[in-house]
């Protein structure tokens, strides 16, 4: 099969979820034996023009200039460019500025659009936009020939909002094996001896719920929360939680640190509350610490009873007061890892999308 992947900044992932998608996605769908190729912006650090077998497309993006509104010219020059590829398949990821363009977007090919969580919902977004990205929502669901949804949460709205089906594959991770203690060192840590907390600071992944939980706590133990606090925000947060045992941590992007901070943390916080199924999640999972995470279906969805869960401030802090690492909390963090391996691997999920291409290729041609 030809599979263009368009709707990202490109590969390899510098920026977030959908592009290390694409970069797992791609490499793997290659190896398999596939033809792929990556749409990137022009700015992208990486300017060859392949990356481990997947070829590399770059195109004109002026969201340095423009904003958000460069984003829905990016999404153009990739979706006129791919007009002219010859693709079997058109994997969009996401449709915040691509939907706009759905009537461009070539025929002949499958177009596979992954749904994402719920971006109309995300309380970051002013009422207009949220407004439009429902619009987007219904255009996307509407104008794609396959589906994908994330989370069997995303998969029931979808069928219930607009009586269509939809595929079900999660997001993927890898399996975290490598632990560098010394990590902690440049933070002034002891294994076992601190909180974690490591998200984009956004209302929506309560992190004053959180935090006001941890004012309220007992413990003296540092709690960490890592992301990038320099925004409007995060000075925000900065000050109005200034209690020496909080500390804000610039955001980190290696993964091999992030992760020695997860599995080395007493307990790990995920406060995500939109979404599908979260790419953190999944790495806290894999990195084998334990996590405590906000109460609804998402999280549930995938954690089960391997977690603990909080819906207010007086939940986290009866947590971080009063939790011990059991054998049964043991188990429960075991339990987190053997999902990921039988899950959520990469590997998986690849072979999942490769499944899902060829079933709809063949029916679209017949």
């Amino acid at each position: 099969m030809k599979i263009g992947i368009l709707g990202t900044r490109g590969i390899p992932n510098n920026y977030g979820g959908f592009e290390e998608c694409a970069e797992h996605l791609g490499v793997l769908l290659v190896s398999m034996g596939h033809q792929v190729w990556v749409y990137n912006s022009h700015r992208h650090p990486f300017n060859q023009k392949n990356y481990q077998g997947v070829e590399i497309i770059h195109k004109y993006d002026p969201e340095h200039r423009m904003g958000t509104a460069g984003q829905f010219i990016y999404d153009l020059n990739c979706i006129i460019d791919s007009r002219k590829r010859g693709f079997d398949v058109i994997l969009l990821l996401g449709y915040t500025s691509s939907s706009i363009w759905q009537r461009l977007i070539p025929k002949k090919p499958v177009i596979v659009s992954n749904m994402d969580g719920l971006e109309w919902k995300r309380s970051k977004y002013r009422p207009q936009v949220r407004k439009y990205l429902e619009y987007a929502e219904k255009w996307a669901a509407k104008g794609s020939d396959i589906l994908i949804a994330d989370s069997q949460v995303i998969q029931e709205y979808l069928e219930r909002k607009y009586a269509v089906d939809s595929v079900h594959i999660a997001y993927g991770a890898d399996l975290s094996s490598k632990n560098e203690p010394q990590v902690l060192e440049a933070y002034n840590l002891e294994p076992e001896a601190y909180h974690l907390l490591i998200a984009r600071l956004e209302r929506e992944n309560n992190i004053e719920l959180i935090l006001d939980g941890a004012l309220r706590s007992e413990s003296s133990h540092p709690f960490l929360v890592v992301g990038n606090h320099e925004t409007a925000y995060g000075n925000f947060l900065k000050n109005k939680y200034k209690d020496s045992r909080i500390r804000f941590v610039q955001g980190i992007y290696e993964k091999d640190k992030l992760n020695s901070l997860r599995h080395n943390a007493r307990l790990y916080f995920h406060g995500h509350s939109v979404g599908g199924t979260n790419p953190s999640l999944l790495e806290a999972m894999a990195s084998k610490v334990f996590i405590v995470a906000h109460n609804n279906n998402f999280n549930r969805e995938v954690l089960g009873e391997d977690a603990a869960y909080f819906n207010d401030p007086s939940d986290v802090a009866n947590h971080l007061d009063h939790w011990e690492k059991t054998a049964a909390a043991r188990e429960q963090i075991a339990s987190n890892f053997r999902k990921v391996k039988e899950k959520y691997q990469w590997s998986l999920i690849a072979e999942k999308y490769e499944i899902t291409f060829q079933q709809a290729l063949i029916r679209k041609r017949k």
